[in-house]
Order: C-alpha cells, then sequence, then structure tokens
C-alpha cells in the first residue's frame, strides 16, 4: 500500500502504528518521486487527507493511504491547524514554525495554553472511494522545548497526564498515545478488509 507522502518521519511512524493491527506480509511505501504534489487547499484536516489519498489512488490505480495533521492551540481559536506546517510562511520548516508559535504565545499564562493535536487518516481506492478517520491527542504546550525525539511541535507539546514533551517520549510511547496513531488505528480495520 502507498501511504501518501515524502516525509520519511510519517512513513517510519504510520508503519510502526499499522504493523500490529494489520495481517502480516502488510507493506508500505512512501508515494514515489515523479508523482507530482497535490495541492492542499482543504478547509480541514479530512479533505486534505483525502486529497492526497485519492490522488495516488487515482494516478497509481492502487489503495493509498495518507493523513493530515497539526496543532490546534485553544486560545489561537484552533490556529496554526491546516496551516501548522507553513506556519512560519515556509512548509516543513519546524524550527521556524515553533519559534513563530512560541513567540505568539510568550504572554499567555499556563492555564490558557491547550492544546490538542488533531489527524485526519484517509483510505482511498481506485473507484474513487473513501474512508477517512479521525484521532486527537489533547495537552499543554510549554513555554521552552524538551527533548530530541520526533518532529515538528513535539518539542513542547505534553500530552494529558504525562510529565514530558513529546520529543522526550520514545517513539514506542509517543506511537501508543498519538492523535495519528488514534487515527490509523480506527482506519486499520478499513484496511485489513481490502487486503
Amino acid at each position: 500500500m502507498i501511504l501518501a507522502t515524502r516525509n520519511a518521519h510519517k512513513v517510519t511512524e504510520v508503519r510502526a502504528i499499522l504493523a500490529p493491527l494489520l495481517p502480516g506480509g502488510f507493506v508500505l511505501e512512501a508515494v514515489p518521486g515523479d508523482l507530482p504534489e497535490p495541492v492542499e487547499d482543504g478547509a480541514t484536516f479530512a479533505e486534505n487527507a483525502i486529497i492526497k489519498a485519492t490522488q495516488v489512488a487515482r494516478e497509481l490505480g492502487v489503495p493509498a493511504i495518507a493523513d493530515d495533521s497539526g496543532l490546534c492551540v485553544d486560545i489561537m481559536g484552533g490556529a496554526p491547524g491546516v496551516f501548522s506546517a507553513r506556519w512560519s510562511g515556509r512548509h516543513g520548516d519546524d524550527a521556524a514554525n515553533l519559534d513563530l508559535l512560541l513567540a505568539q504565545l510568550a504572554d499567555v499564562k499556563p492555564e490558557q495554553r491547550r492544546a490538542r493535536f488533531v489527524c485526519a487518516a484517509a483510505l482511498a481506492l481506485p473507484d474513487g472511494s473513501v474512508v477517512v478517520e479521525e484521532g486527537q491527542m489533547r495537552g499543554t504546550l510549554r513555554y521552552e522545548r524538551a527533548g530530541t525525539g520526533g518532529f515538528g511541535y513535539d518539542p513542547v507539546f505534553e500530552a494529558e497526564g504525562y510529565g514530558v514533551t513529546n520529543a522526550e517520549l520514545s517513539p514506542e510511547d509517543k506511537n501508543a498515545i498519538s492523535h495519528r496513531a488514534r487515527a490509523f488505528a480506527a482506519l486499520a480495520p478499513h484496511i485489513a478488509k481490502i487486503l
């Protein structure tokens, strides 16, 4: 099956999430480099996940999965939301995105730093049918980075019930509680039906 991304971190993470949930022999590959980048112009995570998965399924004629995810900060009305990966104006610049967010929240009190990671995972078939599932991870945002694992906003996000940031969790621990794990765990039975 093809995962509609070129993000190596995401491929590794989704493989680890799905492997124990699907029959042995399941192989997940990143989208080939010669496929054009989809235009992620959806207003929601679900719309963007569908755009990516359906493009790959249509172009390659095989089932494809995709996700779209991001950070939604309560006091910012849910921003950066679907703009999480390009919050600073440059797509995929994790350091700049995080710097901007920290600057925007510098004077925000600890009790007002509630946030959630949201992930929509989509399965698209060549016949045009699509299934979407969503997962969330709630927590708070710290004032400074901590940890070296993960990516994106992980160094400042502390999940509910944990005293460390996502970047301080092991990949296995993060995958057990993450928004992406929850979305893909919900999608796994739909994937299993077509395998």
